[in-house]
């Protein structure tokens, strides 16, 4: 893992003040001074933030919280604004968000004290389920989108307007239904396999609607319940069981994709 990574994801410190500890020569790692970023951190090494040990995460802790509207997943904000840091508890200030929710969105995040375990359920294909209101009607070409997928040269609409993200594939939905409508909007619960930036808001922003409210309410199997809003639970045995086993079936795909790989070359 990269020096800037491995000391945002086991500190308090963010990824770009670990930035300015590296440059500013406040990093050793096995006593030595690193200045190098991309430094990689091997099992051995032993790192130091200002003269402190930089402890490794522990035993394997996953968290649910339930995100409220308003608040930034990221540890610090240049304006100012509230994170997810702020409100919860100082035992969870190292662990690292599984996804992102934008300031708008509320809902279910997962967060987790392992960096690889974080890193492969961000890029898995584990099912997203969102409760959505959008501001009109739902038309037979959002359908048709949603079933067959959709690919945008220009996906801007309903994105960041500071994203340089400007095309995006979106593939199929995995399901949708309708849980209510009027002739101003409509509530859609819709499940999806991706959790790309913006996307929802993106993928009904192309067809002139605007996504009002945005809350996930499942990731992977894990679901809010009547988790009240600003509040975390830990993982159930089952759940933790059930993790470990897609965590190792995961590290298996890899070993013979990359076994299949070294064969072809």
């Amino acid at each position: 893992m990269r020096l800037n990574k491995y000391i945002s994801h086991n500190t308090k410190y963010s990824r770009r003040e670990a930035d300015r500890l590296i440059e500013g020569g406040d990093v050793k790692v096995n006593r030595v001074v690193v200045d190098n970023h991309g430094y990689i951190v091997e099992s051995g090494d032993v790192v130091y933030v200002k003269g402190r040990l930089v402890k490794r995460s522990g035993d394997l802790t996953v968290i649910v919280y339930n995100k409220p509207k308003g608040v930034l997943v990221t540890k610090r904000d240049d304006r100012g604004r509230a994170t997810i840091y702020h409100k919860l508890s100082g035992k969870f200030r190292h662990f690292i968000p599984i996804g992102r929710l934008d300031y708008a969105s509320e809902g279910l995040l997962l967060l987790t004290n392992q960096p690889r375990v974080a890193d492969i359920l961000m890029r898995s294909n584990l099912e997203r389920v969102y409760n959505i209101k959008i501001d009109r009607a739902l038309t037979p070409s959002m359908e048709r989108a949603m079933e067959e997928g959709l690919s945008l040269d220009d996906a801007r609409e309903g994105g960041h307007s500071e994203s340089g993200i400007k095309s995006m594939e979106f593939k199929p939905f995995i399901n949708y239904r309708l849980r209510g409508e009027s002739g101003r909007y409509t509530k859609l619960q819709v499940t999806i396999s991706e959790g790309k930036n913006r996307e929802l808001r993106r993928f009904f922003g192309h067809f002139g609607a605007k996504v009002l409210d945005l809350k996930r309410v499942g990731f992977g199997g894990i679901f809010l319940n009547n988790l009240p809003t600003g509040k975390t639970r830990y993982f159930t045995r089952r759940e933790y069981q059930d993790l470990k086993k897609f965590i190792k079936e995961s590290a298996d795909d890899e070993n013979i994709q990359s076994m299949g790989e070294a064969q072809g070359s």
